[in-house]
């Protein structure tokens, strides 16, 4: 509690109007998934469901295009370098200058994690895959650690860079000496619920990992033994943030709450209702550590001024459009809302959704709309997009009638929920969206 109060008193100092600002930024296409604050200049990064990475100056966007699917999680690197990792399998290093982008390939599944070595030479990648990636930014060969039952959810490197943490959701967290390429990893916590996320205080005097099982527990690094635990009932935890001036703790969980724990007492300073919908997928601190930043199911990253938390009603809309109430839509709208609004809007070019935009989609030849970077299975295709071809499309699912695209596999498997959907389509599509589709585009 020491912590906060000193941190209120520099809030009052600056006057108690711009202590209370709450900012957004806005502008992505979709759900914000990761989300760092830079921790000498204070400019966000920001990466989401849209398959871009945001680089924020204020409150105005620079899009950083590059990832063939959503992007999970974004680091900077120093104030010129950052790099990001996602769905697509690959981990981008950007140059922040000019948006130049080299890409490092080799996992085999959804990159969930990365961290940076404190020397800036390497990076470490957890991945869905069950292997930890070791990436020297010099562009050498990478080498792969495994021996994880389960995906790799988190990594991060010791002070001396010497050493990697890394969880898994085979509840276990394992402990790598880099120098020993070969050799067995130590089993520091090995629990029944899958690990998330972990936070090692920067003296490594404690390691913090949330859970599936929603508790927040702190543990001796080098024997995994139990210092203490936190738990409000809520599951899981998906996030989690430290700010090392300040000594506050933050996770984030599946029902949109943060609590903030002070470390210098190890009690619960804070804890509000962050998200008004879903979870907490992405928390940073700001460099005082006045603001926490956070990121969930919206396509808007949120900040509040910490000493003021519990004034602050809960963020975003009162529903997101794929999450109006089913019985205020026709059947075909609610159709489009589960499998196609995250990705698609139905207004004119430019859309920053995931998928290109279904405006005019009848009688358009797949993988032309100008700008959006199709995958080569849709590039040139010959599929005109009509009742049949959509039909077919959800019929027996995006991936076997176009095997390779970026499409999520899914099917409607009812034949007039098919036609339903296609009919609103060719209503909507031709500039009769509903007027939320239009103002989130």
């Amino acid at each position: 509690m020491r912590a906060l109060a000193a941190m209120l008193i520099t809030f009052l100092a600056a006057g108690p109007l711009a202590a209370q600002d709450f900012t957004t930024l806005k502008g992505h296409g979709g759900p914000v998934m990761g989300l760092a604050v830079h921790p000498e200049t204070g400019q966000v990064a920001t990466s989401s469901f849209d398959n871009s990475v945001g680089l924020w100056t204020e409150r105005t966007p620079r899009w950083l295009e590059g990832h063939e699917a959503a992007v999970v999680v974004v680091q900077f690197i120093d104030e010129t370098r950052a790099i990001s990792g996602g769905d697509d399998f690959d981990i981008i290093l950007w140059s922040l200058e000019d948006g130049t982008q080299r890409r490092f390939e080799g996992h085999k599944g959804k990159v969930a994690a990365l961290d940076v070595s404190p020397d800036k030479t390497q990076v470490v990648s957890a991945s869905w895959d069950g292997s930890v990636g070791v990436w020297l930014l010099d562009g050498s060969e990478p080498r792969f650690l495994t021996g994880h039952q389960s995906g790799v959810s988190d990594v991060v490197f010791s002070a001396d860079g010497q050493r990697i943490y890394t969880s898994s959701a085979d509840g276990t967290i394992r402990v790598w000496r880099l120098s020993e390429p070969d050799g067995v990893p130590r089993i520091i916590v090995n629990q029944g619920f899958g690990i998330n996320k972990m936070i090692l205080a920067p003296d490594e005097s404690w390691l913090a990992y949330g859970a599936v099982d929603g508790v927040t527990r702190i543990v001796d690094p080098e024997n995994g033994e139990t210092l203490r635990d936190f738990s409000l009932d809520r599951r899981p935890i998906l996030s989690m943030a430290y700010h090392e001036d300040t000594q506050a703790l933050a996770a984030g969980d599946g029902l949109g709450y943060i609590m903030m724990i002070d470390t210098t007492t190890w009690e619960i300073a804070r804890d509000f209702r962050a998200m008004r919908n879903g979870p907490v997928w992405a928390l940073d601190f700001s460099p005082d550590g006045t603001l926490i930043y956070a990121g969930g199911i919206e396509d808007v990253a949120f900040a509040w001024p910490v000493a003021f938390l519990d004034e602050f009603d809960p963020a975003g809309g009162e529903v997101r459009s794929f999450l109006k109430d089913p019985e205020e839509m026709s059947n075909g709208e609610r159709q489009f809302m589960r499998k196609c609004s995250i990705c698609h809007a139905l207004t004119p070019p430019p859309s920053r959704k995931a998928g290109p935009t279904l405006f005019e989609v009848f009688g358009r030849r797949a993988g032309t709309v100008e700008g959006y970077p199709y995958s080569d299975t849709l590039d040139g295709s010959d599929i005109i997009w009509s009742d049949e071809t959509i039909d077919a499309l959800f019929d027996i699912g995006p991936d076997h009638y176009i095997p390779g695209s970026k499409m999520p596999m899914q099917r409607i498997t009812g034949e007039q929920d098919r036609k339903d959907l296609v009919a609103f389509l060719k209503a909507a599509s031709n500039g009769a969206g509903s007027e939320e589709d239009k103002r989130e585009n």
